[in-house]
């Protein structure tokens, strides 16, 4: 499990941890914000594009092969970022990353749940997805003061460090799964059929959405918008993550027995927290300090919450639904991206705030839609019957050898 987590720790840091680095690329190459935000948007569309197709092929392989040779195309292509000589090589080397992303992801996940029993997912979800948040909210503050003290190669290589040492733990450490048959494709994708997955996967577009238009320029808002120093960005950054670390243990406990309440809380959270930052925000680290540890963890559990509510209508076929999450995530990162940067374009940095709001209420909006259609209690008759199915699975079984 350690291994896992930081192998997530990794791949998130070589995702997202170019947020942390932005001032710097854009000095070094002269390119404008916006134009800087691709390295997150290309990554995640890469992601949404290709990650269905891509987890139903490596659900055949053998789950430790994907890890390793995952892990080791990270390492490679952060390696060969800190030395290109042009902004476009960047851009088409994490391209190539995000192509392992979601294979990535699926295994580590199907390897971390497969440690809980099933009333236990949410629990086994929260504490894999640490990696995630790690990276997200760590790696990136880490990326942040790597690149002030030396530059931005050298973050590029502390990426790639990170994946080498989960690929060298996992490949050590882990046993080999015990081969199973997986779902036929068509099993896999009869979840498809289902309208409620398809309520889900939006609301879970609209959530990324929210968090991305805001969290994607993070580095850039607080230079620009607050007035802090680098240093003082990589504190700030330092202290969201610390946030999110928190808000992702708790969320854990929660998960498993007031899922629909955790979800429809957190984007009225994400706007209030967007509302704080917007208002009193300042030059302070004093004042900063809590604004960034509670959005911090407000960020870390809409990451959790989404993934949690989309696998809530999809159980069939978790490693399918988990690509779909990933898809669904990325969508919301590609139009964070892009949304937040047209409203820093068109209204300045503050227009990143209203942006992020808009789109948190419009998730809002979209899960109350599919509760009023489908009722509060539908995940959880859902969960029961799925249950009921593997009993009777078992129950046959056991007539069968007598």
């Amino acid at each position: 499990m350690p291994f896992v987590v930081l192998g997530l720790f990794g791949l998130y840091t070589l995702e997202f941890g170019v947020v942390g680095i932005l001032p710097a690329l854009i000095e070094r190459f002269h390119i404008t914000v916006s134009r800087a935000g691709q390295l997150t948007g290309l990554f995640a569309l890469t992601v949404a594009v290709c990650g269905p197709a891509l987890v139903l092929f490596s659900a055949r392989l053998e789950r430790k092969k994907v890890l390793v040779v995952s892990l080791a195309m990270f390492a490679g292509c952060s390696v060969l970022s800190a030395s290109v000589p042009e902004f476009g090589w960047i851009l088409v080397l994490r391209m190539i990353a995000a192509l392992f992303h979601p294979m990535f992801y699926a295994a580590a996940l199907a390897t971390a749940t497969s440690l809980f029993p099933p009333e236990q997912t949410g629990r086994a979800v929260s504490q894999a997805v640490i990696g995630t948040t790690l990276g997200l909210v760590v790696g990136v503050p880490m990326m942040s003061a790597i690149a002030s003290a030396a530059n931005y190669q050298a973050a590029f290589l502390f990426c790639a460090a990170v994946c080498v040492i989960a690929a060298t733990g996992l490949f050590v450490m882990l046993p080999k799964a015990p081969k199973s048959a997986p779902l036929g494709f068509g099993e896999q994708l009869s979840i498809l059929r289902k309208p409620a997955v398809w309520m889900n996967i939006v609301a879970v577009v609209l959530m990324f959405t929210s968090l991305f238009s805001v969290y994607g320029y993070a580095a850039e808002y607080l230079k620009r918008q607050v007035g802090l120093s680098d240093t003082h960005i990589s504190v700030t950054l330092v202290l969201l993550g610390v946030g999110g670390v928190l808000g992702n243990l708790l969320i854990g406990k929660l998960l498993d027995s007031h899922l629909v309440k955790v979800v429809l809380i957190q984007p009225l959270a994400l706007s209030a927290v967007y509302l704080i930052l917007f208002g009193l925000a300042r030059n302070w680290m004093p004042a900063m300090a809590p604004i960034a540890m509670l959005w911090g963890a407000v960020h870390a559990c809409g990451l959790v919450a989404s993934q949690m509510w989309l696998r809530s209508v999809s159980r069939e076929a978790r490693s399918f639904a988990t690509s779909l999450y990933l898809t669904a995530a990325n969508l919301g990162v590609v139009g964070g991206s892009f949304a937040g940067g047209w409203a820093i374009k068109t209204f300045g940095m503050r227009g990143a705030i209203g942006c992020g709001i808009s789109f948190a209420a419009l998730a809002i909006m979209a899960i109350v839609l599919k509760l009023a259609i489908y009722g509060v209690h539908a995940s959880r008759a859902e969960a029961i019957a799925a249950r009921g199915r593997k009993t009777s699975s078992r129950y046959l079984n056991q007539q069968e050898q007598y």
